[in-house]
């Protein structure tokens, strides 16, 4: 069981990270204005969310990427936060304010996911 729920969180993490390649405006408008190049930190994070994506998968790679991906969890916390406080939405959508702040609590279910997975 613990292998496909691997897998999942793989291809998760994969399609997430790719996702920031494919649309960086609906991240690049997220991010706090205290944060340099965010352009660059998008594409940053999705090679990130990527690698540790795949990495989840290989043996040798697993604590590593699991690692990585609880760090990337953490680092995108202050979008989220500045998501809710500001009512800030990804460039297409149209989420209530609930639901923005609803990604603190799921950043946590992904660290869970993520250790499960990767680390215990």
């Amino acid at each position: 069981m613990t292998l496909v729920f691997r897998i999942l969180l793989a291809v998760f993490f994969v399609l997430a990270g790719a996702n920031h390649f494919r649309r960086p405006d609906m991240y690049v408008v997220v991010m706090p204005p205290w944060l340099p190049f965010p352009t660059a930190l998008v594409y940053l994070s999705g090679a990130l969310e990527i690698a540790g994506g795949a990495g989840a998968l290989v043996p040798a790679t697993r604590t590593a990427a699991g690692i990585l991906l609880i760090a990337i969890l953490i680092a995108v916390l202050p979008a989220n936060i500045h998501m809710g406080l500001h009512d800030i939405q990804p460039a297409g959508w149209a989420l209530p304010q609930w639901a923005l702040w609803a990604r603190l609590p799921f950043q946590l279910v992904l660290i869970a996911w993520v250790w499960w997975t990767c680390l215990r």
